[in-house]
């Protein structure tokens, strides 16, 4: 007699199944997370093109990307990119709306019209035009002309055209224009030859400012603050140029006659320069850290500021401009750290304290975005591209304003 045996068979589960779907779900979460990334990124490009255009960064800082980097820690490369993209975005209608423009006084205004445009003409030719505030002007007339003598002086001296060789003396001598840019190419060789550092050079500043020491000593006394040829320069500007430069004091009688000149002195001498350039390694305006600058007396040396170290600060161009005719202030602290403030008397910290981060920022993004209305989920940020050839009269409808669609083809 058989008998028959009962076998139960268990179903077979693939276990490779709920792997599938473990991973599915989370492609899923890195999709929809990647997604309100990108709205909070446009969001972030919004608030720094409103930012950019409204000027807030205008607080000492050469740029909006010089901002983020000491606000937020972005690379330098990064954060001009960030404001490059933020500015394009703002050109489409869809995704941003125009910011305010920012307001400045006469003076700010003019010096914000700086400018210096290079190209290349079609022909090779580099094309410079530009626009420089007075006593910038004035240094590149005098640099443009110590280059020419010492270009030309020789030529002259042996009674050659200049510009030409023994070999050919019956060559056209060059026009002044033609003098101008040879003398500024020897200007760029020199600074490529020396080093970038203003401060090397046995003159500073070949440009002679007139400026009365009452005005010196206080910019709302009454006084002269003129360059040579008698442009008029703020009295503030005329302090951060003899912060470190050459002087020679001259007195003059109540006709105003010379009556004595003194002997050309330099405000910080060359030794005391070079340990100023030691100790500070570049400007120390927070956030800045150019590798060369000026010399500032904390101090100034007509406030009887002495010229030593411990009163002295290494300031970029730009940043020395911001201390004497912007409104901001240095000071030295007992334990001989600089402070910086700003025009409204604010401390301006070398490295701000970074934002608050909450303890679950994913969480809190995605709980910003549902206040806000915004319908986030995994198939928000796919594209609808397939991968099929552009329909190039479509492009056209849609990309110039003038297309229409009975033109196209």
């Amino acid at each position: 007699m058989n008998t028959a045996s009962c076998v139960s068979i268990a179903p077979v589960i693939d276990p490779t199944v709920g792997i599938a779907a473990d991973l599915d779900r989370l492609g899923d979460e890195i999709a929809e997370l990647s997604a309100h990334l990108d709205a909070a990124t446009a969001h972030l490009l919004d608030l720094i093109r409103e930012f950019d255009t409204g000027g807030g960064w205008n607080t000492g800082f050469c740029s909006c990307a010089a901002w983020l980097t000491w606000r937020v820690g972005l690379d330098r490369g990064a954060a001009r990119e960030r404001v490059r993209v933020a500015r394009a975005q703002g050109t489409l209608p869809r995704l941003a709306q125009d910011g305010p423009q920012g307001r400045s006084g006469g003076d700010t205004r003019r010096h914000r019209s700086r400018a210096l445009h290079v190209y290349q003409d079609e022909d090779g030719m580099v094309v410079i035009r530009g626009r420089l505030a007075p006593e910038v002007g004035a240094v590149l007339i005098q640099a443009l002309t110590a280059a020419r003598e010492a270009l030309y002086q020789k030529a002259n001296a042996q009674n050659v055209p200049a510009g030409t060789s023994g070999a050919d003396a019956s060559a056209e001598p060059p026009t002044m224009a033609q003098q101008q840019a040879d003398a500024l190419a020897l200007i760029a060789e020199t600074a490529l030859h020396r080093g970038m550092d203003p401060g090397t050079s046995d003159e500073r500043y070949q440009v002679v400012v007139h400026v009365d020491a009452a005005v010196l000593a206080d910019p709302d006394a009454p006084g002269q603050s003129v360059l040579e040829d008698g442009t008029h320069v703020p009295a503030e500007t005329s302090r951060r140029l003899a912060c470190d430069a050459s002087r020679v004091v001259m007195r003059h009688d109540a006709d105003g006659r010379v009556t004595e000149v003194g002997a050309r002195t330099r405000t910080i001498p060359p030794a005391l320069r070079r340990a100023l350039q030691h100790r500070d390694r570049g400007c120390r305006f927070p956030g800045c850290g150019v590798r060369f600058g000026q010399g500032h007396h904390i101090r100034h040396w007509a406030h009887r500021g002495p010229t030593t170290l411990s009163n002295l600060a290494l300031l970029c161009r730009r940043h020395h401009r911001a201390v004497h005719e912007e409104g901001y202030g240095v000071e030295r602290q007992p334990d001989g750290e600089l402070c910086f403030r700003r025009p409204d008397g604010r401390i301006l910290p070398e490295s701000p304290p970074p934002a608050a981060v909450p303890a679950d920022p994913v969480e809190a993004l995605r709980a910003q975005h549902d206040a806000l209305r915004l319908a986030i989920h995994a198939r928000t940020a796919t594209p609808g591209w397939l991968g099929e050839r552009l329909d190039v009269g479509w492009a056209i409808d849609v990309l110039h304003p003038l297309a229409s669609s009975s033109g196209s083809t």
